[in-house]
């Protein structure tokens, strides 16, 4: 059975709560991420929120941010990339 570590961590004015970066990264929690909390007795349980459209949502956005594209950049090399994915399936297309 692994050992339990706890964290310690302070309740802000407007009753944000920052959760320790090592218990973020081993619960794979991001920046904007939903989390549910479920009250327990005198406790609460904190899990993430898998929505996966929404989650799928996030990650292209996050990803469109980081690459300095916009929608219309990506859309804009889709028939390029779908033209070479099928020459590289299928083979030069017969006219």
């Amino acid at each position: 059975m692994q050992a339990v570590k706890s964290f310690t961590s302070s309740i802000k004015a407007r009753g944000q709560l920052t959760i320790p970066k090592q218990l973020r990264t081993a619960g794979h929690l991001e920046e904007g991420q939903m989390v549910s909390i479920i009250p327990v007795g005198d406790a609460v349980l904190i899990t993430p929120r898998r929505i996966e459209l929404e989650e799928a949502r996030r990650q292209v956005r996050r990803i469109l941010r980081e690459s300095g594209l916009s929608p219309e950049d990506i859309l804009a090399g889709l028939a390029d990339e779908r033209e070479t994915l099928y020459k590289e399936v299928y083979g030069e297309k017969k006219r």
